[in-house]
């Protein structure tokens, strides 16, 4: 008899976490390297889950492919350590009448970006097919939070082996996985790709487990597995702990039993004691047969609220749209700012554009002075959000109380490194690339929580990306731009450009594109703070020809800005002409240099109007 001929007939008990007892005996490298290097210590291991009633045990292969190696630079030994773990289960076992699964995990988390689907594949079917030749009695496919990386691989898998294929996902919220997809769905797509069970594993405890499970139907043609941790998890002395009593553990079973579930097991912080009571508790049982769902209805998701503003990136579409950004202060003054913007918008900028915490160094909270402009002084601001500084919790945070304050304008950018600015020992968190973020963000425009979760109402950010045309060859830059717009980038904002001839060949790589473009202009104060610009700071470059012009005109400082205003007013004449949207950057709270910059755009603009002049693309 085989375990899904077993599972027609029984609730069979599965063993519990590998790594927390390992963790517990203080190793700290890769635990499938003791596949090879201390074999007794995952057969002891194997034995102790036997002798506490598992029916099943898993090999200790969680992390045994390619990609996963390479971190310890052993991804070559990939077939030595999955044989090996699958003859200590077999060791362990005996000729007892477990069955042993070979485990493989997931890759992909909420960042997509650092391996291809294809990688991902070619990694774990080259493990799939070192266990099956090994002689496995099926493979468990544990800890997907991506159901796209999961439904593939079962399908890859299927295509050359007919043994046992579970397939457990991770929720990113109780019945929720990261897509937003609920848990039917997501189990009758598993089960259709071939998947012979179908459940969840590790990140909740018990109790979220089961009531996530009390929406699940019967599946039709395959069985429900659960592996909760033993709790949520905790930190004392900087150690991971999970609190939980081993009879509350076996308890739940029941309650998992008794929503239909035949395979049940422990995820992290689970030991043999767990495992113990499930199969004390879970004792003669029979499965489930037959389960009503109670169909709860779902509360729609709102609609945004409405704008007061049209969005920039439909404004710019239809005519001249500029923007300004004005740095907010590194210190706790914010009276010249705050009259700096009034009087910006007063000549015509269309939005107070903010950065967050630029070049790395703390100023006051883009947010906060976001919502002291709009409504204590009605003005509309745009604010940067960096992926530096706050980890995935505190970008969604971020992101709700901006749609809070109705400040629906945004630009995501990656963020300069922390070395570069006054803090250089800080940690940069980087969860995700200013890609992903642009993915979350129209997460959240659909209603929808990074985790996957409905936030009952849309918000409504209309969404810049970051784009640096200071390269050799624009046109290769351009994929990535197409990259961001398949993200969700409605609108584009470059980094200040400094010369006609870059101008014309933004234009010319980018015409194809219908997503409008704002182009970077930056007035220029001295010649150190041309050499600076161009030497030390991250994606600008100064012509040759610019440089030369500024150092002719370093004879006093009103020489010096005069001339940098005249070179802005070139470029100006340049990207005017070919894109609607101009984007001044304000050098240090100079912000009477934008405005005249601002008047002058207006000039060339009521120019054009009188000659009958119209825009090159209405979309640029």
């Amino acid at each position: 008899m085989g375990l899904i001929e077993d599972l027609k007939t029984k609730v069979l008990t599965a063993d519990g976490a590998m790594g927390t007892l390992l963790y517990s005996y203080g190793i700290d490298f890769c635990y499938e390297e003791l596949n090879v290097r201390k074999p007794a210590v995952i057969e002891d291991i194997h034995r102790q889950y036997i002798e506490a009633g598992a029916d099943v045990i898993q090999t200790n292969t969680y992390t045994a492919n390619t990609i996963k190696l390479s971190r310890y630079g052993i991804e070559e030994e990939y077939e030595i350590l999955n044989k090996a773990a699958v003859e200590i289960a077999k060791k362990a076992v005996g000729d007892g009448p477990q069955y042993i699964l070979g485990t493989i995990g997931g890759i992909r988390g909420i960042r997509k970006h650092e391996f291809s689907l294809e990688e991902i594949l070619i990694s774990l079917v080259l493990q799939a097919k070192v266990l099956v030749n090994s002689g496995v009695d099926g493979l468990l496919l544990e800890t997907f939070y991506d159901l796209e990386e999961l439904e593939t691989l079962v399908k890859s898998i299927r295509k050359f082996t007919s043994i046992p294929i579970i397939a457990q996902v991770s929720m990113h919220d109780p019945g929720v996985l990261l897509n937003g997809m609920n848990l039917n769905e997501a189990f009758e797509r598993l089960e259709v790709a071939g998947a012979d069970v179908v459940g969840l594993n590790c990140r909740f405890g018990p109790h979220h487990t089961i009531v996530a499970l009390e929406n699940v139907e019967l599946p039709e043609n395959a069985f429900l597995s659960a592996y909760p941790n033993a709790s949520l998890l905790d930190l004392e002395e900087g150690k991971v702990v999970y609190e939980s009593e081993f009879e509350y553990f076996g308890k739940a079973a029941l309650e998992l039993r008794d929503e239909g579930v035949r395979l049940i097991g422990g995820c992290c912080g689970t030991t043999p004691d767990h495992i113990r009571e499930v199969k004390r508790q879970l004792s003669n049982l029979q499965p489930v047969e037959d389960k009503v769902v109670e169909v709860r209805a779902v509360e729609p998701i709102k609609e945004a609220a409405v704008r007061i503003y049209e969005p920039l990136h439909e404004k710019v579409k239809k005519g001249r749209s500029i923007i300004v950004e004005l740095d907010t202060p590194r210190h706790l003054e914010t009276e010249k700012f705050i009259e700096g913007a009034k009087i910006l918008q007063q000549a015509g900028a269309d939005a107070v554009t903010m950065a967050d915490n630029s070049l790395a160094s703390p100023r006051v909270s883009n947010i906060a002075m976001g919502s002291i402009l709009k409504y204590e002084e009605e003005v509309r601001s745009l604010a940067h959000i960096t992926c530096r500084d706050r980890n995935l919790i505190g970008l969604q945070s971020h992101l709700m109380g901006l749609d809070a304050l109705g400040i629906n304008d945004i630009l995501a950018v990656t963020g300069d490194p922390t070395k570069v600015g006054d803090f250089p020992g800080a940690t940069s968190v980087y969860d995700v690339s200013s890609i992903e973020l642009l993915q979350l963000i129209k997460k959240l425009n659909e209603g929808i929580s990074f985790s996957g979760k409905p936030l009952r109402k849309k918000a409504s950010f209309s969404v810049a990306a970051a784009f640096n045309p200071n390269v050799r060859v624009v046109a290769r830059a351009v994929p990535r731009l197409e990259k961001k717009i398949a993200a969700g980038a409605d609108y584009f904002i470059t980094q200040p450009v400094y010369s006609k001839e870059k101008i014309i060949e933004i234009y010319e790589a980018t015409k194809h594109l219908d997503t409008p473009i704002y182009i970077g202009i930056m007035p220029l104060t001295s010649l150190r703070n041309s050499e600076f610009l161009h030497h030390e700071v991250p994606g600008i470059k100064l012509s040759d020809e610019v440089l030369v012009r500024m150092a002719k005109a370093d004879i006093d400082q009103v020489t010096a800005q005069a001339e940098g205003i005249k070179i802005a007013k070139e470029l100006i004449d340049t990207a005017s002409e070919l894109f609607n949207g101009i984007y001044l950057i304000t050098p240090f709270m100079r912000y009477d240099m934008s405005v005249e910059l601002i008047e002058y755009i207006n000039q060339l603009d009521e120019q054009q109007v009188k000659g009958g002049v119209e825009y090159v693309k209405a979309s640029h």
